[in-house]
């Protein structure tokens, strides 16, 4: 399908944006979706493209977390494998079935997510006991990376807020592993719809650069600042994310 030249320029200052928010909290997919999806992309054109974007802004994000020692590889390479497999399975099913089936469930998931944030006393950058170990912790990684490569607003979030209550890792601990499960699970989505056709490279690659600029911005602002800025934009970005499903649903 054919772009506009100034929606290429329009769609990848709204990429840094989203790299910005994805970065820190999730939830990028809020502000990407729609824009791609009112430059007149299909859903499933914009649901690919998306991917390519997201993957490019967290390989960034996860890069900067890891430099910083915020995570380390070993002891989570199977639920890498784990997150890969199953987003590329919901990537699969997701172009077979409409997604917006799954609006009402995932709103109230995220209504319960943001309450989680604002009242947990365990959200902050120190690290407690852990509900859950690493190889416990692999459905949740693995459930979590199918609905992202099903549909994806969010994952960053949940992935997030998991990694604290479940692992008991401090906020941005658990911001940076987030963003190494998150790359995993857009980079599988990524390779299902480029195989189903589904991904406009030139526009993808655009926005992706400027999607990795805003998650250098973003992920460089979240390790100096850590909870301080994580906990607040974690509850806007669910927020905001629930009222656009809901509108979504209901409007429709």
């Amino acid at each position: 399908m054919e772009i506009e030249p100034w929606l290429y320029a329009a769609l990848t200052a709204t990429g840094v944006l989203t790299g910005f928010i994805d970065a820190i909290a999730g939830g990028g997919g809020l502000i990407m979706m729609p824009a791609l999806l009112s430059a007149g992309l299909p859903p499933h054109l914009a649901l690919g493209t998306n991917k390519l974007q997201s993957a490019m802004g967290t390989g960034m994000s996860a890069r900067t977390y890891r430099a910083n020692g915020q995570y380390r590889i070993t002891g989570n390479r199977l639920t890498v494998l784990i997150v890969f497999t199953a987003s590329a399975c919901g990537a699969l099913v997701v172009q077979a079935i409409d997604p917006a089936v799954l609006a009402p469930i995932i709103a109230v998931l995220l209504v319960v997510l943001a309450l989680y944030v604002l009242l947990s006393h365990r959200m902050d950058d120190s690290d407690r006991h852990e509900r859950l170990s690493p190889r416990g912790y692999m459905p949740v990684g693995g459930a979590i990376g199918f609905y992202d490569g099903f549909f994806g607003p969010g994952t960053g979030s949940f992935l997030t807020t998991s990694l604290v209550g479940l692992r008991g890792l401090g906020l941005t601990r658990a911001a940076g592993l987030a963003k190494l499960f998150n790359f995993t699970s857009n980079a599988a989505a990524l390779m299902m719809f480029a195989l189903g056709g589904q991904v406009i490279w030139l526009l993808g690659l655009c926005i992706g650069i400027g999607s990795m600029t805003g998650s250098f911005l973003g992920s460089h602002s979240a390790l100096r600042f850590g909870a301080r800025l994580i906990r607040p934009l974690l509850v806007v970005s669910s927020l905001a994310l629930t009222a656009r499903l809901l509108w979504n649903y209901f409007g429709s």
